[in-house]
């Protein structure tokens, strides 16, 4: 069960601690935050309510556990980072139960989270050894009217001290995403939790703390973002920031100042359906991708452009395949569970009675229970509907019919997002042209838009974020390049 047996000591009474300098504390504060069941609607767990003075700590032991992690051999990381995924594999089920309690995921999608998570940082470890250990050797006499009287050898470098902040929807593995690739790089990592999530990220990092990493190295505070989120963001001690959220992450982009980002900041992925397309595919992708999770997915289809020849047949099958999901507790394995929150639940629902007001087409009955709602497919919705441009985050699909291709690409770059989309047809040709006229960071051929295998390159375009994602693109964009020059008194050439 969450915080006992070797999670014991991260619990003090009915509230859990945070973690600094390699030790589970109280916060000073003497107060704490409740974390509500979406389930439930009640409290089921309490975590520190950290204040800035703790923070201050925390970037000061930071910053001088980076230095010396910097100078531990690259199979020495990696060899931890092997521990802590070996941890977190043994350890899987009391973490699922903290995703289970905290944002509603389904038992078994839990596990597979923290599975996951555990071969992303393996993958992380490994990458990061033959990423680091090479570097580049430059002769000055490649660049015209110079002689080889200079040697450049250049090579990656950690930044300092990098700022974690992952999403409620996937907060363990959306943490790793981030602190693997910052660990092997040589970087310290300071990880601020969602609230909704920040249990389970507490019983990860105990994970990092059991593998033996060096104390002061990795930390974790937990807390309200009024109190300490432009704290941590704004402060001078941070040489980094990955940040996955919503549209926090424009104001942090604005106050960040001049530090790498690495950002995802969610999307309206377009799942575009040509005539040609084949029909029980798309229709399987589609209930997939815009229902897994109860939707709650940066890389949900949030909206479906299918050609009104093939519109009425597709609809039809997602209909059938809609009404086989199933609705409840995520304790049951429901393929729809609530949604994180009460807000979240009353936001979705203002984008469903706005679709009904301007005549969409329901094809379910709408059906909300607390935070739980029913899968809902919105046909014959339209441009001046809000369901067509906002992102619901939840069991809510509309479909827009088109008349031809471009009206769908026109649509999907017309958004402010840019995230994610795909393309159903069996001419590759069109798809690939298609692929380049969406102003998306990824379109998927004939699948659903999702953000694994997670050494892929993720990223997005205008409001959907900054910089790259995957293994290799975090850990290049958590080091810097620099460069020693060897200045030869005359031109050397190697004669061979």
């Amino acid at each position: 069960m969450a915080g006992t047996g070797v999670f014991a000591e991260i619990l003090d009474g009915e509230v859990y601690k945070y973690y600094s300098d390699g030790e589970w504390k109280k916060s000073t504060s003497g107060k704490s935050v409740n974390i509500v069941n979406p389930t439930t609607r009640k409290t089921h767990y309490k975590v520190q309510a950290c204040t800035q003075e703790e923070v201050n700590k925390v970037m000061d032991i930071a910053k001088s556990a980076q230095k010396a992690w910097a100078k531990t051999p690259l199979w020495k990381r990696a060899e931890l980072l092997h521990k802590a995924a070996a941890l977190l594999k043994e350890h899987k089920s009391p973490i699922a139960e903290c995703l289970v309690k905290e944002i509603a995921k389904p038992a078994k999608d839990s596990v597979t989270e923290v599975v996951r998570s555990g071969d992303l940082i393996s993958y992380c470890a490994e990458e990061g050894v033959r990423i680091l250990g090479q570097g580049t050797f430059l002769v000055s006499d490649s660049f015209p009217g110079n002689e080889r009287t200079k040697y450049c050898l250049t090579s990656k470098i950690p930044l300092g001290v990098v700022l974690a902040i992952p999403p409620f929807n996937y907060p363990v593995n959306l943490a790793v995403s981030k602190i693997g690739p910052a660990l092997i790089a040589g970087n310290s990592l300071v990880l601020k939790p969602p609230t909704q999530g920040a249990v389970s990220c507490l019983h990860m990092v105990h994970c990092f703390h059991l593998a033996g990493f060096p104390k002061g190295l990795i930390s974790c505070v937990t807390g309200r973002g009024s109190e300490i989120g432009d704290f941590l963001t704004m402060h001078p001690g941070v040489n980094c920031i990955s940040f996955t959220g919503g549209d926090t992450g424009v104001a942090i982009s604005k106050k960040a100042g001049m530090i790498p980002l690495q950002m995802e900041l969610g999307g309206k992925d377009a799942c575009i359906v040509l005539e040609d397309a084949d029909i029980d595919l798309a229709a399987a992708n589609i209930v997939k991708g815009g229902f897994s999770y109860s939707g709650q997915r940066c890389t949900a289809v949030k909206v479906v452009l299918v050609m009104d020849s093939v519109a009425d047949t597709l609809v039809q099958k997602v209909n059938a395949k809609v009404a086989k999901l199933t609705v409840g507790p995520p304790e049951d394995n429901r393929d729809i569970t609530p949604v994180v929150s009460e807000s979240s639940a009353n936001f979705i629902e203002g984008l469903v009675m706005d679709a009904k007001e301007k005549g969409a087409t329901f094809c379910q009955p709408y059906k909300r229970e607390g935070n739980l709602i029913w899968p809902l497919l919105l046909d014959n919705v339209r441009p001046d509907m809000r369901i067509a441009w906002e992102e619901p985050f939840g069991p809510v699909l509309p479909v827009i019919r088109i008349n031809s291709v471009e009206e769908g690409i026109n649509h999907c770059n017309a958004s402010n997002f840019g995230l994610q989309g795909c393309v159903f047809t069996r001419d590759i040709n069109k798809a690939m042209l298609i692929s380049d006229a969406m102003e998306t960071g990824s379109v998927q051929i004939n699948s659903a838009p999702a953000r694994g295998p997670d050494h892929f390159p993720f990223q997005g375009l205008k409001d959907s974020g900054i910089g790259s994602q995957g293994v290799t693109n975090s850990i290049n964009m958590m080091t810097k390049v620099k460069s020693t020059v060897i200045n030869l008194p005359a031109p050397s050439y190697t004669m061979g």
